[in-house]
Order: structure tokens, then C-alpha cells, then sequence
């Protein structure tokens, strides 16, 4: 009996809550989902994604723009008078190689949907769906569909091209699969819920020579190797420990062989943290180490530091909002309103550096073969058993932000 209760009880975790609320049409979500799947397009060459969607939503009657940033479309859905909202998916596949033999396999080799954007775009096509056809809000709904995520480039040239002057929000909300967490739960957070992403090289010069005569040389490995083992002292040491933050070194190149020591190497890798001041500092100390340590060995060195990804920092107001409407859809006992930060970095952020809003967390599964393969592998698929879930998500949330009215 206690094995059977203990199997029942799993059961009931790996089985995503049902979407509370009308009826809702799965099928025609996970036909968006399979077809989208199969023809995965990198970074701002989504072109025939992008025909797809624009497509699906100008025969809701939705007011299509295409080309926002590149590849990006945006359309419009009006009801009356009132605020204004954004929903957001975004487009771009990722250079994976599928594995599996699913009927909706990628159809580009090389490319595939390894991180869930035929989802999230699916999820925000039934959404578009649902509430063209029932309404019960009051304002305008932008649902933008966002070109070139993974390289942290597409929500910027959105906003370089006029989308908040072209299509005003009060708010943006978005939504992203989960592997790891049960299947249907949503999570969020209010203030910082996802990393910034920046990238640096070090570039140590040296003098090369030959492996036999080290004392004619300077060589760079030596110093390569003190200074990714100091910028480990970066975040022991010179970050508060309540400040999350991240300092890898993700690889190193020589211009050397067997035989000789090196005139030159190169360090590179990455940083995540929450907030600018950190991003500051880690900045200011990887720079203030390599340049150090390379002067006390007679070497010379070149720091460059970028900033790809902006934190993701959901507004409380917004994070209010989204709560309400994941209580409507799945019910209070699968959301977690104050969820731990994720040290991953999302697109999404350089939305929030312009308009409030709030991003979220699906819960896709936890095992293996239920929804629970981590993002960016080969065998990642999208668990459609949480497609339904999400955008009536969605639909709750645009009629909790724009409560219906006359015109609705």
C-alpha cells in the first residue's frame, strides 16, 4: 500500500495541473508547436518563421507588422479603450544537430529548436487565438515575436527600431519552459530573477622561445595560469556574499607548439550577475588583476569586456499581475511567486531596461522522457502536455492587466 501511494503520489507531480478557465484548442497549438519545430532558423534569419506567424495571425484578423528589427513581427490586437500590454516569443533555433526520430524532426541540418521557441511562440499563438475570438479585456494587446534571443542582439534591435515608440505598452510579459521543474508549475519573482551575460578576453603577451631555454623567455602560460586562478578571488572575495555572481574562464589559446613556449595567449570566458554595480566591479577587477599580474612577469596584456545579456528584473507591480493570472490558470498550490534567481541570462531583460513587466517560469518536467531534458541539448523537445497551460496563462494575464470594459 505504501508503494502504491508513494508511485500515485509521483504520478500526480508529473502530470501537469489542468488549465482552469474556458476550453481551450490544443490541437491547434501543438500543430503551431510541430510545425514551427521543423524549420528552426538562427539568429535574424528567421525569415520563414517569421512568415509563419504572421501569417497564422493575420488569419486571427490581428494587425500584422513584419521586419521590426530584422525578423521581428509584431501584431495588434484591439478591444475598446484601456492600458496596453506586450506578450512576447521569441524565434531563433539554435547550430544543434537534432537527435531523435520524432515525425516533426528539424528539416535544417544543423539547426534545431533546442530551447523551447517553438513553444513559447506556439503559446502565445493560441493566446492570440483565444482572446481575438472571446475578448474580455479592455485595450490593446502588441504580441511581439522576437528575433535573434540567443545572442542576446534581438530585443535591442526591436527597441533600435522604434518598437515601444511604434507599439506602446504599459507592460511586458513573458513566459519560458523549464526543464526541472514539475510540469505546469510557474515561477517568477519580483526584482532580479535571471543574469546578465558579459564576455571578456585577456589577451597576454609575452616573449616566446624555444622549451629548452626558458630563462631567454617570457612565457605567457605562466601568466595565463596566475591570473585565471586570482579571478577566482574575484567573487570570494571582493563580492558580498548575499550578491550572486558568476566568473568563468571558458578557454584557452596559445600561438605555441610541443617544442616552444608561446609568445601569446588568450583567455576567455564569461561573467553573470544581478545588478550593474556588480557588473561593474567584476569588470574593474578582471581588469585590474590580468594588468598586475602581467606587469610583475615583464608581460603585457589586453582586456576586452562586453555586455551581451542585461539582467532580467521583473517589476513587483507586474509580478502582481502575472501571480493572479497563474492562480487562475493552475491554481495556487502550482505557482512559486518568489522563486530562487537563475544564473542563466534571457533577452528579455533589455525589455525591462525600457517598460515595467515580468517574466516567468514554466515548468516543462522533471524527468528525462516527460519534459525534464535541460535546454541546449540535442534531445531537448518541448513537452506539448504544457502548451495548453501556458497560453491560457497568457489569457488570464492580458484580462487581469486590461479589465474588460465597454468595448470588450
Amino acid at each position: 500500500m505504501a508503494t502504491r501511494a508513494v508511485a500515485d503520489n509521483r504520478q500526480r507531480q508529473a502530470t501537469p495541473p489542468a488549465p482552469r478557465g474556458a476550453a481551450v484548442p490544443v490541437p491547434d497549438v501543438r500543430s503551431w508547436r510541430h510545425d514551427l519545430h521543423q524549420i528552426p532558423e538562427l539568429s535574424f534569419q528567421e525569415h520563414r518563421t517569421a512568415e509563419y506567424v504572421a501569417t497564422a495571425l493575420t488569419s486571427m484578423g490581428l494587425a500584422v507588422t513584419r521586419g521590426v528589427g530584422g525578423t521581428g513581427v509584431v501584431a495588434t490586437l484591439r478591444r475598446g479603450t484601456g492600458g496596453a500590454v506586450g506578450l512576447r516569443a521569441d524565434m531563433d533555433g539554435l547550430p544543434l544537430t537534432e537527435r531523435g526520430e520524432r515525425p516533426y524532426r528539424s528539416r535544417h541540418d544543423g539547426v534545431m529548436h533546442a530551447c523551447g521557441h517553438d513553444g513559447h511562440m506556439a503559446m502565445v499563438l493560441g493566446a492570440a487565438h483565444v482572446l481575438a475570438a472571446e475578448g474580455g479585456f479592455a485595450g490593446t494587446v502588441h504580441l511581439v515575436f522576437q528575433p535573434a534571443e540567443e545572442h542576446g542582439l534581438g530585443a535591442k534591435a526591436m527597441i533600435a527600431d522604434g518598437l515601444f515608440e511604434r507599439f506602446p505598452v504599459d507592460a511586458m510579459y513573458g513566459l519560458h519552459g523549464m526543464p526541472g521543474h514539475p510540469a505546469g508549475r510557474i515561477s517568477t519573482r519580483a526584482g532580479a530573477l535571471m543574469a546578465s551575460e558579459d564576455n571578456f578576453e585577456i589577451r597576454v603577451t609575452g616573449r616566446g622561445g624555444h622549451a629548452a631555454r626558458p630563462q631567454m623567455v617570457v612565457d605567457p602560460i605562466v601568466v595565463a595560469a596566475e591570473i585565471v586562478l586570482a579571478l577566482q578571488t574575484v567573487v570570494a572575495r571582493n563580492v558580498d556574499p548575499t550578491d550572486p555572481a558568476v566568473v568563468s574562464c571558458t578557454e584557452i589559446t596559445t600561438d605555441g607548439a610541443r617544442n616552444a613556449i608561446p609568445g601569446q595567449v588568450v583567455i576567455r570566458g564569461d561573467t553573470r550577475s544581478f545588478s550593474p554595480a556588480v557588473q561593474a566591479l567584476l569588470e574593474r577587477r578582471i581588469r585590474q588583476l590580468a594588468g598586475g599580474i602581467c606587469a610583475a612577469h615583464d608581460a603585457t596584456c589586453e582586456v576586452t569586456y562586453t555586455h551581451e545579456f542585461e539582467p532580467t528584473v521583473n517589476d513587483p507591480a507586474a509580478v502582481a499581475t502575472a501571480v493572479a493570472a497563474a492562480r487562475l490558470t493552475v491554481g495556487d498550490g502550482h505557482v512559486d511567486p518568489d522563486t530562487a534567481p537563475w544564473t542563466a541570462s534571457e533577452d528579455f531583460g533589455a525589455f525591462l531596461r525600457h517598460v515595467p513587466g515580468c517574466f516567468a517560469l514554466l515548468g516543462t518536467g522533471e524527468a528525462p522522457a516527460a519534459g525534464g531534458t535541460a535546454l541546449h541539448s540535442p534531445d531537448f523537445d518541448f513537452n506539448d502536455d504544457v502548451l495548453a497551460i501556458g497560453m491560457r496563462y497568457y489569457v488570464h494575464l492580458v484580462r487581469a492587466a486590461l479589465p474588460a470594459g465597454d468595448g470588450s
